[in-house]
């Protein structure tokens, strides 16, 4: 029997890195995380997903950082 399942998100994607892992990461390996993550986006867009695009990803698209330094901070440590 074929069960309904939840709509898949863009979070059930993602890979998120703190900001000290991020800072680890060479040139390289952040061109593949922003060339994975905006693949992902597009793929989801392109089966119906509807939202607007996270800042995280226009930037990525910009070749800027995915996030800056307080925001990792406020998503690990919410209330902060």
């Amino acid at each position: 029997m074929i069960q309904a399942q939840e709509p898949l998100t863009l979070e059930d994607v993602a890979v998120d890195f703190t900001w000290e892992e991020w800072q680890l990461l060479d040139p390289d390996q952040k061109d593949l995380y922003r060339d994975v993550m905006l693949e992902n986006y597009s793929n989801l867009v392109s089966v119906g997903y509807q939202v607007s695009k996270p800042d995280a990803l226009s930037r990525l698209e910009k070749g800027e950082p995915w996030a800056v330094e307080n925001e990792v901070h406020s998503r690990i440590c919410p209330g902060k």
